[in-house]
Protein backbone atom coordinates (compact mmCIF):
# COMPACT_ATOMS: atom_id res chain seq x y z
CA UNK A 1 0.00 0.00 0.00
CA UNK A 2 1.54 3.23 -1.43
CA UNK A 3 1.19 6.87 0.15
CA UNK A 4 -0.26 7.79 -3.12
CA UNK A 5 -2.72 5.02 -2.65
CA UNK A 6 -4.06 6.14 1.11
CA UNK A 7 -3.68 9.94 -0.07
CA UNK A 8 -5.78 9.78 -3.34
CA UNK A 9 -9.00 8.65 -2.07
CA UNK A 10 -11.69 11.64 -1.68
CA UNK A 11 -14.76 9.43 -0.29
CA UNK A 12 -15.00 7.76 3.03
CA UNK A 13 -16.61 4.36 2.15
CA UNK A 14 -20.21 3.52 3.85
CA UNK A 15 -18.24 0.19 5.58
CA UNK A 16 -15.47 2.66 6.99
CA UNK A 17 -18.08 4.71 8.78
CA UNK A 18 -19.87 2.05 9.86
CA UNK A 19 -16.86 -0.04 11.72
CA UNK A 20 -15.63 3.76 12.86
CA UNK A 21 -19.28 4.44 14.20
CA UNK A 22 -19.23 0.44 15.93
CA UNK A 23 -16.11 1.89 17.58
CA UNK A 24 -17.35 5.14 19.20
CA UNK A 25 -20.63 5.22 19.00
CA UNK A 26 -23.30 7.25 16.91
CA UNK A 27 -22.76 10.47 18.38
CA UNK A 28 -18.90 10.40 18.16
CA UNK A 29 -18.91 10.25 14.19
CA UNK A 30 -19.38 13.85 12.55
CA UNK A 31 -20.42 14.63 8.99
CA UNK A 32 -21.54 17.07 7.19
CA UNK A 33 -23.35 20.06 9.01
CA UNK A 34 -22.13 18.71 12.45
CA UNK A 35 -18.71 19.18 11.50
CA UNK A 36 -19.36 22.78 10.63
CA UNK A 37 -20.56 23.07 13.83
CA UNK A 38 -17.13 22.04 15.82
CA UNK A 39 -14.60 24.85 16.48
CA UNK A 40 -11.95 24.43 13.48
CA UNK A 41 -9.88 26.49 15.52
CA UNK A 42 -7.05 29.08 13.71
CA UNK A 43 -7.92 27.69 9.78
CA UNK A 44 -11.17 26.56 8.41
CA UNK A 45 -8.70 24.13 6.24
CA UNK A 46 -8.37 21.98 9.52
CA UNK A 47 -11.60 20.39 8.84
CA UNK A 48 -11.19 19.84 5.40
CA UNK A 49 -11.72 15.91 5.86
CA UNK A 50 -15.35 14.04 5.34
CA UNK A 51 -15.94 13.31 8.94
CA UNK A 52 -13.97 13.81 12.27
CA UNK A 53 -14.08 11.45 15.18
CA UNK A 54 -13.90 11.93 18.75
CA UNK A 55 -12.15 8.55 20.38
CA UNK A 56 -12.07 8.61 24.26
CA UNK A 57 -9.41 6.36 25.12
CA UNK A 58 -6.18 4.50 23.58
CA UNK A 59 -7.78 1.10 22.76
CA UNK A 60 -10.76 3.23 20.29
CA UNK A 61 -7.86 5.21 18.40
CA UNK A 62 -6.21 2.08 18.03
CA UNK A 63 -9.50 0.61 16.85
CA UNK A 64 -9.84 3.60 14.84
CA UNK A 65 -6.27 3.18 13.43
CA UNK A 66 -6.36 -0.45 12.50
CA UNK A 67 -9.83 0.39 10.63
CA UNK A 68 -7.99 3.47 8.42
CA UNK A 69 -5.05 0.94 7.67
CA UNK A 70 -7.86 -1.71 6.05
CA UNK A 71 -10.04 0.70 4.24
CA UNK A 72 -6.41 2.98 3.34
CA UNK A 73 -7.83 6.22 4.65
CA UNK A 74 -5.36 8.44 5.86
CA UNK A 75 -6.20 9.91 9.80
CA UNK A 76 -5.22 13.43 11.22
CA UNK A 77 -5.08 13.74 15.08
CA UNK A 78 -5.87 16.91 16.33
CA UNK A 79 -6.01 18.50 19.64
CA UNK A 80 -6.54 22.65 20.23
CA UNK A 81 -5.89 23.44 16.16
CA UNK A 82 -3.98 26.33 17.53
CA UNK A 83 -1.57 25.51 14.58
CA UNK A 84 0.14 28.04 13.13
CA UNK A 85 1.99 25.82 10.45
CA UNK A 86 -0.89 23.65 8.55
CA UNK A 87 0.18 20.83 10.97
CA UNK A 88 -3.48 19.52 11.27
CA UNK A 89 -4.72 20.36 7.81
CA UNK A 90 -7.01 17.97 6.11
CA UNK A 91 -8.61 16.89 3.02
CA UNK A 92 -11.93 14.76 1.45
CA UNK A 93 -11.33 10.96 1.67
CA UNK A 94 -9.59 11.76 5.10
CA UNK A 95 -10.89 11.51 8.81
CA UNK A 96 -9.92 13.61 11.60
CA UNK A 97 -9.17 12.02 14.70
CA UNK A 98 -9.95 14.84 17.73
CA UNK A 99 -8.56 14.01 21.20
CA UNK A 100 -11.10 16.73 22.86
CA UNK A 101 -12.73 14.09 24.83
CA UNK A 102 -9.24 12.21 26.06
CA UNK A 103 -9.52 15.49 28.58
CA UNK A 104 -8.77 13.19 31.52
CA UNK A 105 -5.52 14.04 34.59
CA UNK A 106 -5.07 10.85 35.33
CA UNK A 107 -2.67 11.05 38.56
CA UNK A 108 -1.14 14.66 39.87
CA UNK A 109 1.22 13.56 42.83
CA UNK A 110 2.80 16.28 44.53
CA UNK A 111 5.37 14.81 46.03
CA UNK A 112 7.19 13.45 42.79
CA UNK A 113 5.82 16.33 41.23
CA UNK A 114 4.33 14.81 38.45
CA UNK A 115 1.04 14.33 36.12
CA UNK A 116 -0.38 12.06 33.90
CA UNK A 117 -2.74 13.46 31.56
CA UNK A 118 -4.61 12.46 28.51
CA UNK A 119 -3.46 13.71 25.10
CA UNK A 120 -6.68 16.57 24.74
CA UNK A 121 -6.08 17.86 28.71
CA UNK A 122 -5.40 21.95 27.95
CA UNK A 123 -2.47 23.30 29.15
CA UNK A 124 -4.86 25.88 31.17
CA UNK A 125 -6.89 22.56 32.69
CA UNK A 126 -3.16 21.34 33.49
CA UNK A 127 -2.35 24.69 35.33
CA UNK A 128 -5.27 25.17 37.68
CA UNK A 129 -5.16 21.49 38.84
CA UNK A 130 -1.68 21.76 39.35
CA UNK A 131 -2.30 25.75 41.06
CA UNK A 132 -4.13 23.69 43.88
CA UNK A 133 -0.59 22.43 44.80
CA UNK A 134 1.53 25.32 44.57
CA UNK A 135 2.69 23.69 41.46
CA UNK A 136 3.42 24.23 37.43
CA UNK A 137 3.92 22.28 34.17
CA UNK A 138 7.08 24.39 33.87
CA UNK A 139 5.35 25.56 30.33
CA UNK A 140 3.49 28.46 29.39
CA UNK A 141 1.71 29.70 26.11
CA UNK A 142 -0.53 32.00 25.19
CA UNK A 143 -2.58 29.48 23.65
CA UNK A 144 -2.82 28.34 27.13
CA UNK A 145 -6.78 27.85 26.78
CA UNK A 146 -7.05 25.96 23.89
CA UNK A 147 -3.66 24.17 23.21
CA UNK A 148 -3.46 20.38 24.52
CA UNK A 149 -0.58 18.52 25.80
CA UNK A 150 -0.86 16.19 23.10
CA UNK A 151 -0.75 18.72 20.70
CA UNK A 152 2.23 20.42 22.93
CA UNK A 153 4.25 17.35 22.54
CA UNK A 154 3.31 16.86 19.23
CA UNK A 155 5.04 20.00 18.40
CA UNK A 156 7.51 20.26 20.70
CA UNK A 157 6.44 23.51 22.11
CA UNK A 158 8.69 25.79 23.88
CA UNK A 159 6.98 29.14 25.39
CA UNK A 160 7.37 31.43 27.87
CA UNK A 161 9.72 29.16 30.23
CA UNK A 162 11.61 28.21 27.68
CA UNK A 163 14.87 29.35 28.64
CA UNK A 164 14.29 28.27 32.40
CA UNK A 165 12.60 24.75 32.31
CA UNK A 166 13.55 23.82 28.83
CA UNK A 167 10.39 22.75 25.96
CA UNK A 168 8.19 20.26 25.57
CA UNK A 169 11.27 17.89 25.16
CA UNK A 170 12.22 18.45 28.76
CA UNK A 171 8.81 18.30 30.45
CA UNK A 172 8.23 14.70 29.39
CA UNK A 173 8.96 11.70 31.28
CA UNK A 174 7.07 9.01 29.47
CA UNK A 175 4.26 8.67 27.27
CA UNK A 176 1.74 6.68 25.86
CA UNK A 177 1.36 6.45 21.90
CA UNK A 178 -0.98 4.34 19.59
CA UNK A 179 1.26 3.47 16.21
CA UNK A 180 0.49 3.73 12.57
CA UNK A 181 -0.40 -0.36 12.62
CA UNK A 182 -3.04 0.57 15.88
CA UNK A 183 -0.55 -1.01 18.76
CA UNK A 184 0.21 0.96 21.60
CA UNK A 185 3.12 1.84 22.99
CA UNK A 186 3.19 2.44 26.59
CA UNK A 187 6.04 3.35 28.60
CA UNK A 188 4.39 5.75 31.41
CA UNK A 189 7.86 6.54 33.10
CA UNK A 190 7.51 9.28 36.10
CA UNK A 191 11.46 9.07 36.96
CA UNK A 192 13.92 11.04 35.11
CA UNK A 193 16.75 9.08 35.38
CA UNK A 194 15.83 6.45 32.86
CA UNK A 195 18.51 4.49 30.75
CA UNK A 196 16.69 1.16 29.76
CA UNK A 197 17.81 1.44 25.92
CA UNK A 198 16.85 3.52 23.40
CA UNK A 199 14.68 6.36 24.52
CA UNK A 200 11.77 6.46 21.98
CA UNK A 201 9.16 8.71 23.47
CA UNK A 202 11.82 11.22 21.78
CA UNK A 203 10.92 10.17 18.29
CA UNK A 204 6.93 10.91 18.92
CA UNK A 205 7.96 14.50 20.40
CA UNK A 206 8.03 17.42 17.44
CA UNK A 207 6.70 14.87 15.12
CA UNK A 208 3.38 16.16 15.31
CA UNK A 209 1.70 12.95 14.69
CA UNK A 210 3.16 11.42 12.21
CA UNK A 211 5.05 8.15 14.08
CA UNK A 212 2.13 7.87 16.09
CA UNK A 213 -1.17 9.38 17.87
CA UNK A 214 0.27 10.73 21.45
CA UNK A 215 -2.63 9.18 23.89
CA UNK A 216 -1.15 9.92 27.57
CA UNK A 217 1.86 11.79 28.45
CA UNK A 218 3.84 11.80 32.05
CA UNK A 219 5.24 15.53 33.05
CA UNK A 220 7.42 16.91 34.96
CA UNK A 221 5.81 19.71 37.28
CA UNK A 222 7.82 23.00 38.88
CA UNK A 223 7.37 24.86 42.11
CA UNK A 224 5.48 27.49 41.73
CA UNK A 225 6.54 30.91 43.30
CA UNK A 226 4.31 32.45 46.02
CA UNK A 227 5.41 36.06 44.90
CA UNK A 228 6.02 37.72 41.03
CA UNK A 229 7.18 40.39 40.06
CA UNK A 230 6.87 42.12 36.43
CA UNK A 231 8.33 45.28 34.77
CA UNK A 232 8.14 46.83 31.72
CA UNK A 233 11.72 48.23 30.36
CA UNK A 234 12.13 50.80 27.55
CA UNK A 235 15.23 49.84 25.98
CA UNK A 236 17.37 51.41 23.02
CA UNK A 237 18.22 48.48 21.57
CA UNK A 238 18.68 44.69 21.46
CA UNK A 239 22.06 44.64 23.32
CA UNK A 240 20.41 46.66 26.04
CA UNK A 241 17.40 44.02 26.51
CA UNK A 242 20.12 41.55 26.42
CA UNK A 243 22.06 43.11 29.66
CA UNK A 244 18.30 43.73 31.22
CA UNK A 245 17.62 39.98 30.53
CA UNK A 246 21.50 38.46 32.27
CA UNK A 247 20.72 40.76 35.29
CA UNK A 248 17.08 39.06 35.53
CA UNK A 249 19.02 35.87 35.57
CA UNK A 250 21.61 36.98 38.15
CA UNK A 251 18.97 38.59 40.89
CA UNK A 252 20.52 37.90 44.20
CA UNK A 253 17.20 37.21 45.65
CA UNK A 254 14.34 34.98 43.30
CA UNK A 255 14.73 33.86 39.70
CA UNK A 256 13.91 35.36 36.54
CA UNK A 257 10.15 33.53 35.39
CA UNK A 258 9.87 35.84 31.72
CA UNK A 259 12.22 37.92 29.51
CA UNK A 260 9.92 38.76 26.66
CA UNK A 261 10.79 41.54 23.74
CA UNK A 262 8.26 43.66 22.49
CA UNK A 263 9.56 45.36 19.11
CA UNK A 264 8.09 48.89 18.42
CA UNK A 265 5.78 47.84 15.68
CA UNK A 266 4.23 45.65 17.72
CA UNK A 267 3.79 47.31 20.47
CA UNK A 268 2.53 50.54 19.42
CA UNK A 269 -0.76 48.47 17.89
CA UNK A 270 -1.32 46.45 21.12
CA UNK A 271 -0.63 49.35 23.28
CA UNK A 272 -2.59 51.33 20.98
CA UNK A 273 -5.67 49.15 21.36
CA UNK A 274 -5.58 48.53 24.73
CA UNK A 275 -5.31 52.48 25.38
CA UNK A 276 -2.39 51.61 27.49
CA UNK A 277 0.43 54.49 29.28
CA UNK A 278 1.91 54.92 32.13
CA UNK A 279 3.34 58.22 33.38
CA UNK A 280 7.32 58.39 32.49
CA UNK A 281 6.95 55.50 30.22
CA UNK A 282 8.03 56.59 26.46
CA UNK A 283 6.04 54.75 24.33
CA UNK A 284 8.63 55.35 21.35
CA UNK A 285 11.88 53.15 22.74
CA UNK A 286 12.46 50.75 19.57
CA UNK A 287 12.56 47.68 21.88
CA UNK A 288 10.62 47.14 25.09
CA UNK A 289 11.24 44.11 27.14
CA UNK A 290 9.03 42.59 29.59
CA UNK A 291 10.84 41.45 32.73
CA UNK A 292 9.10 38.98 35.31
CA UNK A 293 10.55 37.42 38.18
CA UNK A 294 9.54 34.66 40.83
CA UNK A 295 10.54 34.26 44.71
CA UNK A 296 8.58 33.92 48.03
CA UNK A 297 8.52 37.44 48.79
CA UNK A 298 6.77 40.27 46.43
CA UNK A 299 8.46 43.18 48.13
CA UNK A 300 12.40 41.43 47.75
CA UNK A 301 11.42 40.62 44.08
CA UNK A 302 10.24 44.69 43.57
CA UNK A 303 13.68 45.47 45.15
CA UNK A 304 15.81 43.73 42.53
CA UNK A 305 13.84 45.05 39.92
CA UNK A 306 14.73 48.39 41.05
CA UNK A 307 18.33 47.46 41.49
CA UNK A 308 18.07 46.40 37.75
CA UNK A 309 16.99 49.64 36.55
CA UNK A 310 19.51 51.17 38.11
CA UNK A 311 22.51 49.77 36.71
CA UNK A 312 21.03 49.82 33.48
CA UNK A 313 19.73 53.39 33.23
CA UNK A 314 23.07 54.55 34.14
CA UNK A 315 24.77 52.54 31.19
CA UNK A 316 21.46 54.04 28.85
CA UNK A 317 20.24 57.32 30.65
CA UNK A 318 17.20 57.30 28.14
CA UNK A 319 15.33 54.50 29.33
CA UNK A 320 11.81 53.71 30.76
CA UNK A 321 10.14 51.48 33.17
CA UNK A 322 6.78 50.65 34.83
CA UNK A 323 6.45 48.27 37.54
CA UNK A 324 3.20 46.30 37.95
CA UNK A 325 1.88 46.97 41.47
CA UNK A 326 -1.14 44.69 41.37
CA UNK A 327 -2.03 41.38 39.47
CA UNK A 328 -4.55 43.82 38.06
CA UNK A 329 -1.36 46.15 36.40
CA UNK A 330 0.60 42.90 35.92
CA UNK A 331 -2.21 41.24 33.45
CA UNK A 332 -2.06 44.71 31.14
CA UNK A 333 1.33 44.21 30.36
CA UNK A 334 1.10 40.87 29.87
CA UNK A 335 -1.53 41.88 26.86
CA UNK A 336 0.72 43.93 25.59
CA UNK A 337 2.88 40.66 24.59
CA UNK A 338 0.31 38.23 24.32
CA UNK A 339 -2.57 39.67 22.50
CA UNK A 340 -1.48 38.69 18.89
CA UNK A 341 -4.56 38.16 17.37
CA UNK A 342 -5.02 42.18 17.23
CA UNK A 343 -2.14 41.69 13.91
CA UNK A 344 -4.82 39.26 12.21
CA UNK A 345 -7.48 41.36 12.53
CA UNK A 346 -5.20 44.12 11.24
CA UNK A 347 -3.95 42.04 8.17
CA UNK A 348 -5.88 38.67 7.84
CA UNK A 349 -3.70 35.24 7.59
CA UNK A 350 -0.34 37.40 7.84
CA UNK A 351 2.14 35.58 6.85
CA UNK A 352 4.34 34.45 10.71
CA UNK A 353 7.63 33.24 10.88
CA UNK A 354 8.99 31.92 13.78
CA UNK A 355 12.66 31.53 14.13
CA UNK A 356 15.73 30.86 16.86
CA UNK A 357 18.69 33.33 16.48
CA UNK A 358 21.73 32.81 18.73
CA UNK A 359 21.39 35.68 21.21
CA UNK A 360 24.64 37.11 20.09
CA UNK A 361 23.50 37.35 16.83
CA UNK A 362 20.35 38.59 16.84
CA UNK A 363 20.76 42.57 16.30
CA UNK A 364 22.74 41.58 13.02
CA UNK A 365 20.35 39.41 12.42
CA UNK A 366 17.54 41.40 12.55
CA UNK A 367 19.22 44.42 11.02
CA UNK A 368 19.61 42.64 7.76
CA UNK A 369 16.24 41.22 7.65
CA UNK A 370 14.59 44.34 7.82
CA UNK A 371 16.50 46.35 5.50
CA UNK A 372 16.24 43.29 2.98
CA UNK A 373 12.84 42.98 3.46
CA UNK A 374 12.35 46.30 3.04
CA UNK A 375 14.35 46.19 -0.23
CA UNK A 376 11.89 43.23 -1.36
CA UNK A 377 8.83 45.89 -0.18
CA UNK A 378 9.45 49.30 0.78
CA UNK A 379 5.89 48.99 3.24
CA UNK A 380 7.12 45.97 4.80
CA UNK A 381 7.53 46.87 8.34
CA UNK A 382 7.47 43.60 10.17
CA UNK A 383 6.08 43.32 13.84
CA UNK A 384 8.78 41.73 15.90
CA UNK A 385 8.11 39.99 19.55
CA UNK A 386 9.75 37.04 21.15
CA UNK A 387 11.27 35.07 24.17
CA UNK A 388 14.17 36.62 24.53
CA UNK A 389 16.21 34.99 26.94
CA UNK A 390 16.20 31.66 24.43
CA UNK A 391 16.77 33.76 21.02
CA UNK A 392 13.33 32.81 19.56
CA UNK A 393 11.98 35.74 17.48
CA UNK A 394 8.40 35.57 15.97
CA UNK A 395 8.12 37.56 12.54
CA UNK A 396 4.73 38.39 11.38
CA UNK A 397 4.43 40.34 8.12
CA UNK A 398 2.58 43.63 7.91
CA UNK A 399 0.96 42.05 5.23
CA UNK A 400 -2.36 40.09 4.49
CA UNK A 401 -1.78 36.73 3.06
CA UNK A 402 -3.56 37.78 -0.33
CA UNK A 403 -1.49 40.28 -1.10
CA UNK A 404 1.56 37.39 -1.23
CA UNK A 405 2.50 36.32 -4.16
CA UNK A 406 4.27 33.17 -4.11
CA UNK A 407 7.48 34.48 -5.35
CA UNK A 408 7.30 37.21 -2.73
CA UNK A 409 6.76 34.81 -0.45
CA UNK A 410 9.69 33.04 -1.44
CA UNK A 411 11.82 35.89 -1.12
CA UNK A 412 10.55 36.73 2.44
CA UNK A 413 11.70 32.86 3.38
CA UNK A 414 14.97 33.15 1.54
CA UNK A 415 15.53 36.65 3.73
CA UNK A 416 14.92 35.22 6.99
CA UNK A 417 15.81 31.90 6.31
CA UNK A 418 19.65 32.58 4.76
CA UNK A 419 22.36 31.56 7.07
CA UNK A 420 20.59 30.57 10.22
CA UNK A 421 21.69 27.28 10.11
CA UNK A 422 25.31 28.58 9.23
CA UNK A 423 24.91 30.69 12.64
CA UNK A 424 23.58 27.76 14.56
CA UNK A 425 19.87 29.07 14.81
CA UNK A 426 16.97 27.57 12.99
CA UNK A 427 14.03 28.25 11.20
CA UNK A 428 11.35 26.78 13.25
CA UNK A 429 11.87 27.19 16.92
CA UNK A 430 8.68 26.04 17.96
CA UNK A 431 6.00 26.34 15.57
CA UNK A 432 7.14 22.92 13.76
CA UNK A 433 6.86 21.93 10.42
CA UNK A 434 3.20 21.14 9.45
CA UNK A 435 2.41 21.25 5.69
CA UNK A 436 3.71 24.87 5.42
CA UNK A 437 7.18 24.38 6.03
CA UNK A 438 8.12 20.89 4.37
CA UNK A 439 10.06 22.95 1.31
CA UNK A 440 11.92 24.96 3.92
CA UNK A 441 12.87 21.92 5.93
CA UNK A 442 13.88 19.89 2.73
CA UNK A 443 15.75 23.03 1.42
CA UNK A 444 17.72 24.07 4.74
CA UNK A 445 18.27 20.94 6.41
CA UNK A 446 21.31 18.84 6.82
CA UNK A 447 20.61 16.32 3.68
CA UNK A 448 21.56 13.26 5.70
CA UNK A 449 18.93 14.24 8.49
CA UNK A 450 16.04 15.10 6.22
CA UNK A 451 17.37 11.72 4.68
CA UNK A 452 17.12 9.74 8.03
CA UNK A 453 14.29 11.51 9.06
CA UNK A 454 12.09 9.81 5.72
CA UNK A 455 13.44 6.99 6.50
CA UNK A 456 12.62 6.49 10.29
CA UNK A 457 8.58 7.36 8.70
CA UNK A 458 9.09 5.15 5.78
CA UNK A 459 10.21 2.11 8.75
CA UNK A 460 7.35 3.40 10.92
CA UNK A 461 4.58 4.25 8.71
CA UNK A 462 5.16 2.64 5.62
CA UNK A 463 1.18 3.13 4.04
CA UNK A 464 1.52 6.99 5.63
CA UNK A 465 -1.67 6.51 7.00
CA UNK A 466 -0.75 9.04 10.08
CA UNK A 467 -1.36 12.62 8.79
CA UNK A 468 0.16 12.31 5.57
CA UNK A 469 2.38 15.39 3.48
CA UNK A 470 3.35 16.70 6.81
CA UNK A 471 6.26 17.12 8.25
CA UNK A 472 8.83 15.27 5.90
CA UNK A 473 5.86 15.84 3.06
Amino acid sequence: MSPTTVEGATDLSPAFLDEIRRIVGVANLKEGQAIANLDYGVTAGNFGATAVVLPASANEIAAIVRCGVAHRVPIIAQGGRTGLVGGGLSSPGQIVLSTSRLNRIVQLSPIERVAVVEAGVTLQSLQAATLEHRLEPGIDLPSRGSATIGGMVSTNAGGISAFRYGVMRHRVLGMEVVMPDGSIYSDLTRVVKNSAGYDLKHLFIGAEGTLGIVTRIALKLEPLPAATATALFGLPSVAAALDVTNLGLSVQYGHLRAAEAIWNSYFRVTAGEHHWSANDYDANHPINLLLSLGGSDEEQLQVELARIYEIVAEKYPSISAVVATSQAQEAELWRLREDTDLIYRKHAAAPSYDVSVPLSEIEGYLRRCVCELRCIDPQLDPYLFGHLADGNLHIVLNASGADMTPEKTAAVETVLYRDLAAIGGSFSAEHGIGSKRVHSLRETADPVKFALMKKIRAGVDAACTLNPGKVTG
